[in-house]
């Protein structure tokens, strides 16, 4: 009997050991690298989603046509809008994940020449949404050097724009908006 009970008492301090291991070693995961891991995992699992909306459709030959082009974009679009079709604000940029991006983002957009670069070609507001279309009719802005450097690093074809005073992450190859972080520039 004394065996047994002094068994699991060393059971018990064990598995008590063990638990508050595994609660420091929580404890030291970077909160900053946690948040970019989630980020990155969610755009990953995005490429993922378009490719199996894209497998099965016969790969268009490459051409110069923009009629042609035009069509593989908006069937492949259509595709990723109806796997897609629960999307919402916040999928991919998690409060959490705008708050920090805001928080990257700050001194890059406070930086007058930063500034001006990013307003020069910016198309400014216009109606959009996510799983929506970025509209044809407007031009694309492009993203500062410095701004690029500071944040996490896309997937080819995926791409950071600027709408007005928000960030928006758009799907060169489909023209799709995915999410956006609102007044990052405010």
């Amino acid at each position: 009997m004394r065996h047994v009970v002094i068994t699991a008492v060393l059971s018990t301090s064990i598995l008590q050991a063990s638990f508050a291991c595994a609660v420091q070693s929580q404890e030291r995961v970077n909160p900053e690298a946690k948040v970019a891991a989630d980020f990155l995992d969610r755009i990953d699992k995005y490429v993922e989603m378009r490719k199996h909306a894209d497998d099965g459709v016969p790969r268009q030959k490459e051409t110069e046509d923009p009629a042609k082009i035009r069509i593989a974009q908006e069937a492949l679009a259509k595709r990723i809008m109806m796997a897609r079709a629960g999307a919402r604000r916040g999928d991919i940029f998690t409060a959490e994940i705008a708050t920090r991006f805001r928080r990257i983002l700050r001194p890059e957009v406070k930086d007058a020449d930063t500034r001006k670069l990013i307003q020069e070609d910016n198309p400014g507001n216009f109606p959009f949404k996510v799983n929506g279309p970025y509209p044809d009719k407007e031009p694309l802005s492009t993203v500062p050097p410095n701004v690029l450097a500071a944040l996490p690093r896309l997937p080819e074809e995926i791409e950071y724009r600027f709408v007005g005073k928000h960030l928006i992450l758009r799907d060169a190859r489909a023209n799709l908006i995915i999410d956006y972080i609102a007044n990052v520039m405010a």
